[in-house]
C-alpha cells in the first residue's frame, strides 16, 4: 500500500483538515479519564478493505490506542459484519473517528466496485480490469490498494511511471505517427508505448507505427471485435488491446469476449460510492 511512514504523513495531512481547532465537542462532554471501546460494523454488504488505515489513525491521534482486525482485507462481508475494533482513551476515540470512517468507507467503496466488475467477466477470463488516473486528489495510492483488494489491476499511477499518447498528445505532436516516433527515441528504453485510438483509420496508423499497447477509446463493440481480428494478424509481437470510455459493468463481459486485453474502467474510482460502515462506541 504504503511505506509507513508515507501513510503516516498522508493521515497527519487529514487529521491536521479536520483538527484545525481541535476537538470542541470531545473536549467539552467527555471526561479525560473516560476509556471506551469501539467497534467497525457493516451497515450494507461490502468488500472489506483499509483496516490497517483505520487502526492506525487512531493510533497518529494516540499512540495508546489498541485494535483487532477481525476481518481479512478483500472479503466480501453481508450487513452486520463487524469488521474492526478499537480501544483506548474515549477522547481519542472520538477525535479519530471521523477521519478513519472518511478513509476506510472510500476503501472499502472502491473494492467493492471493483469486485463487481471483475465479478462480471467471464468465469476464467484472461481479461484485466484496470484502473484509471481518475482518482481523489491525495487519496490515489489508497484508492489503488483497494482497486487491488477487490481484485482488479492498476493502470500507470503517475504521468511519469508509462508512456501513454493521448489524443491532446496527437494534437500537440502533429500526428500519431510522429509522436511515436518522438517517444521510441526521447522515452527510457524500458518504456512500452502505448496510443490512443478513436478509429480504425487510427488503429492501422498505430500499427504500422510500432505501438505495443493501442487504448480503443469509445468504440463500439462491433469495432473492437473488428480492431481484435485485424492485430490477430500480426504474427509476432502483436500489440495488447484496452478497451476504454464510458465503460460501464453491463458492457464488461461483451467487451471480454470480444477479445480484448485489458479493460480499463475509470469509475472503479469516480464513480465508487463510500461503504456503509459505522462506528458503534461502548464505555469500557
Amino acid at each position: 500500500m504504503l511505506a509507513p511512514w508515507l501513510l503516516d504523513s498522508l493521515i497527519d495531512r487529514v487529521l491536521d483538515e479536520d483538527l484545525a481547532g481541535g476537538d470542541l465537542t470531545t473536549e467539552a462532554c467527555v471526561d479525560e479519564g473516560a476509556r471506551a471501546v469501539a467497534h467497525a460494523v457493516a451497515r450494507k454488504p461490502l468488500v472489506v478493505c483499509g483496516g490497517a488505515v483505520f487502526l492506525r489513525v487512531f493510533q497518529r491521534v494516540d499512540p495508546a490506542v489498541e485494535g483487532e482486525l477481525h476481518i481479512p482485507e478483500g472479503t466480501p462481508v453481508d450487513t452486520g459484519a463487524q469488521l474492526w475494533t478499537v480501544r483506548g482513551p474515549a477522547r481519542s476515540l472520538l477525535t479519530a473517528e471521523r477521519v478513519a470512517l472518511n478513509l476506510t468507507q472510500r476503501m472499502s467503496g472502491v473494492a467493492t466496485q471493483a469486485h463487481r466488475y471483475v465479478a462480471a467477466l467471464p468465469p476464467g477470463s484472461p481479461v484485466r480490469i484496470t484502473d484509471t488516473r481518475k482518482t481523489t486528489p491525495g487519496l490515489r495510492a489508497l484508492e489503488r490498494y483497494a482497486v487491488r483488494i477487490g481484485g482488479a489491476h492498476n493502470h500507470r499511477d503517475s504521468l511519469g511511471s508509462a508512456v501513454l499518447i493521448k489524443d491532446n498528445h496527437i494534437i500537440a505532436a502533429g500526428g500519431i505517427t510522429v509522436a511515436i516516433e518522438r517517444a521510441r527515441q526521447r522515452a527510457p528504453h524500458t518504456s512500452r508505448i502505448e496510443v490512443e485510438v478513436d478509429s480504425l483509420p487510427q488503429l492501422e496508423e498505430a500499427l504500422a507505427a510500432g505501438a505495443d499497447i493501442i487504448l480503443l477509446d469509445n468504440f463500439q463493440t462491433d469495432d473492437i471485435r473488428t480492431a481484435v481480428a485485424r492485430v490477430h494478424q500480426i504474427p509476432h509481437r502483436r500489440p495488447l488491446l484496452e478497451a476504454s470510455g464510458g465503460i460501464t459493468l453491463e458492457r464488461i463481459r461483451e467487451l471480454a469476449e470480444a477479445g480484448i486485453d485489458l479493460i480499463s474502467v475509470g469509475a472503479l474510482t469516480h464513480s465508487a460510492k463510500a461503504a456503509d460502515i459505522a462506528l458503534d462506541l461502548d464505555l469500557s
